[in-house]
């Protein structure tokens, strides 16, 4: 990994507060990702589970977790199994984590090979009732590939009938959603190699440049500070491209006067940061653009405000849909009467601003929690409104990441990225 190692006792509390909430005499399993193949020999880069990482620190295929607080004796109440390692796998692929090395990333003292996995559940399962079994709840997923963890709940299902099921989703979504300081520092890292590479872009920004130019001054920026890259798939949209909200084709030309959206983002040690910024192609906003993108700002800063303990996600989207139809009908973009005619279930304002506000992040872009529970201290969100204009040729996304706190302004995690129409003018033509 490029990361510098995380203190293993992340991992430890990160267990620990998963245990205390398992029912009596139950085991949990988590499996790592699969390696998935291209064609022939080829395979995309792993990319770990983000749950098996939560709990272990283990950053490695072929890996599963077991943990059983009431097993008989304590060194099998947290198990990890491994790949097995040998001197010939070090030579094609590199080094694997071996025993000792698991207990230094994991704090798990108890290590096997993977080749025992189905022994050592066997002998877990007789003392146990219950197991946990860990499917993707995610609001926003949408899962067509059969998973390692996938095959092993049919597996599971088959040899185990008697024992009762058991969701790990719920208890980590509400884990996972407020942030331990050493993950709040993990993902303040992401958000600074991403200034890093935002810096780097300002001056190099010009006329005729590609958006695929920009992408590789980021990609450069990212892995040069230890980011194995994007967080997620970039979006480099220059003029009209900017409103297909989900443009990643990023193959056109930068034209003189059009904006440029970016939302773009470095992770680090599988932590993402989550950034949007709007910039002039030729270093200087139009007097239209800077009025639209100057309320695009206030509508951020206003929203920013509202990310606090008690906040309820929906009522929270109310609020800002408020405030940006006020902002759109001082730019002329709507009037009154589309305010007093609209459909509740679609407001006025939707037109040009059609996706939410915000969304937790964290391990994953789209981080997990529970939207219909309120805010608490310590959960990260990203505020991101936009204006989106197809006939006037650009659109604008604002977003930095913010974390909420137990009382006072929540936290801006990239306030230091340059989002200030004056101070991007003036390094873009430094």
């Amino acid at each position: 990994m490029k990361y510098h190692q995380i203190d293993r006792d992340l991992f430890i509390k990160n267990r620990a507060k998963f245990m205390a909430q398992m029912k009596p005499k139950s085991v949990a399993v988590f499996n790592s990702n699969d390696i998935y193949p291209v064609s022939a020999d080829s395979t995309l880069p792993f990319a770990q589970h983000r749950d098996i990482f939560y709990l272990s620190g283990v950053d490695q295929e072929e890996s599963i977790l077991l943990l059983f607080p009431d097993a008989p004796y304590e060194n099998q109440r947290e198990m990890l199994f491994l790949k097995e390692t040998s001197e010939h796998i070090a030579i094609w692929e590199g080094e694997k984590l071996t025993k000792e090395r698991a207990l230094e990333v994991s704090g798990i003292r108890t290590v096997y090979w993977l080749q025992d996995f189905e022994k050592v559940l066997f002998e877990m399962m007789t003392h146990s009732d219950t197991i946990y079994i860990n499917t993707n709840e995610h609001y926003r997923a949408t899962v067509e590939t059969e998973t390692r963890e996938a095959r092993f709940v049919k597996w599971w299902k088959e040899k185990y009938p008697a024992h009762a099921v058991a969701k790990s989703n719920p208890i980590l979504q509400r884990l996972r959603s407020v942030k331990e300081s050493e993950e709040l520092d993990l993902i303040q890292k992401a958000c600074d190699i991403t200034e890093l590479g935002f810096r780097r872009l300002l001056p190099f920004v010009k006329p005729n440049v590609t958006e695929y130019e920009i992408e590789a001054e980021l990609i450069h920026e990212f892995i040069r500070n230890r980011s194995k890259g994007f967080a997620y798939t970039p979006i480099i949209a220059s003029g009209n491209n900017a409103n297909v909200l989900h443009y990643i084709e990023n193959n056109q030309q930068c034209h003189a006067g059009d904006l440029i959206l970016l939302d773009v983002a470095a992770e680090y040690a599988n932590y993402s940061s989550d950034m949007s910024r709007t910039i002039p192609v030729s270093g200087k906003f139009t007097g239209r653009q800077k009025d639209v993108y100057n309320a695009v700002l206030r509508v951020k800063k206003e929203a920013t405000k509202m990310l606090a303990p008690g906040t309820l996600w929906k009522q929270y989207h109310i609020e800002v849909g408020k405030i940006m139809t006020s902002e759109l009908l001082g730019l002329g973009l709507i009037d009154k009467a589309d305010v007093q005619n609209e459909n509740p279930d679609w407001p006025a304002y939707k037109k040009y601003f059609m996706h939410g506000t915000s969304h937790h992040m964290g391990l994953d872009t789209h981080d997990y929690g529970i939207l219909t529970e309120p805010m608490q201290a310590n959960m990260v969100f990203t505020v991101e409104p936009g204006i989106y204009i197809p006939a006037e040729g650009f659109g604008i996304r604002l977003e930095d990441n913010i974390i909420v706190q137990e009382s006072g302004e929540p936290f801006n995690m990239m306030r230091n990225i340059p989002i200030e129409v004056d101070e991007i003018e003036s390094l873009m033509n430094a």
